[in-house]
């Protein structure tokens, strides 16, 4: 039986390292990102009501042929904007995400990104989730609402210790997709060192809106020079020599990342997932800032047309 965890048993550190994540991403969410929050994800999603007559005016395509034909008079479905929506946070937590070259690693910058994102949803009155995945689903939190159970999100993502070595983005696109009942806004953080996912991608996507943030260090796209180099690849454990001074070795490492990223990047256009980019070195928040604008410069067009 699993000792239920208290504010006393949480190591002093950890506390005060959520706390200043949540006095960090709560500025931010109130300075800058709950208004862009609610104008992108607001009313992406519309739920019906009820149907009434049709007249002058009314959008054709809004008639609902069934209690048209019933009755002999033309009707009309009407729908409301979806009050509540749900925002899950999937968040790899592999090995390859303990690796940082600045004053903090890939899953630490991923932790606070995800405080800034989960305090925009209940600042919106909308539910959120977590789930923890490595080569498998390590652990899944169902949506709820309110800080306590954000901060609860935030502490996970600081102490989880993972069973998994690797990264499988299948595992935990698959659970959403049978756990989720109604529409939800999947995060889904890594940085997608991994095997093609598009099958669970194509078939999740459908029904939910599927954001992807790849979390990046730059030493993981430009080694130094500094001649041999004993490299461990954190999630399989294989070791290779590679000489960084020569530029033969290093050309054919940026050739095979730029491929992986290029096939990554084709797969998530095609499906129509947003693809954001962070720097582990630098901050979240522009890039976080130029995907709302995006977004929300999407759905300005698209009320126009």
């Amino acid at each position: 039986m699993k000792r239920r965890t208290t504010a006393s048993s949480i190591p002093p550190e950890i506390l005060a390292a959520v706390r200043r994540i949540e006095i960090r991403t709560r500025r931010l969410v109130e300075e800058v990102f709950s208004g862009e929050y609610h104008s992108v994800f607001k009313g992406t999603g519309m739920e019906f009501r009820e149907v009434r007559e049709y007249v002058a005016g009314d959008d054709v395509r809004t008639i609902d042929w069934n209690v048209t034909a019933r009755t002999g008079q033309p009707f009309v479905k009407l729908y409301e904007e979806e009050r509540e929506l749900t925002v899950v946070l999937a968040v790899d937590m592999s090995r390859s995400g303990w690796f940082g070259s600045g004053e903090r690693n890939k899953v630490e910058v991923a932790a606070e990104l995800c405080g800034v994102l989960a305090f925009s949803a209940i600042a919106n009155k909308d539910k959120v989730g977590l789930v923890l995945f490595s080569d498998r689903v390590e652990k899944f939190i169902p949506p709820a609402k309110g800080k306590k159970h954000v901060l609860r999100l935030i502490r996970e993502l600081l102490t989880f210790s993972p069973e998994g070595r690797g990264t499988d983005l299948d595992e935990p696109l698959r659970l959403l997709g049978s756990v989720l009942k109604r529409k939800a806004t999947v995060f889904l953080v890594s940085d997608f060192w991994a095997d093609p996912f598009i099958t669970s991608l194509a078939a999740v996507g459908r029904r939910h809106d599927i954001v992807a943030v790849r979390v990046r260090d730059p030493r993981e796209n430009e080694l130094p020079a500094a001649g041999l180099v004993a490299w461990v690849d954190a999630e399989t454990g294989e070791e290779l020599l590679i000489d960084t001074s020569s530029r033969a070795a290093t050309a054919e490492l940026a050739t095979r990342r730029a491929a992986h990223d290029g096939r990554l990047e084709q797969e998530l256009a095609s499906r129509g997932v947003d693809l954001v980019d962070v720097d582990a070195t630098e901050s979240y928040v522009e890039p976080l800032r130029r995907f709302f604008l995006a977004r929300e410069g999407r759905r300005g067009r698209g009320r126009r047309r």
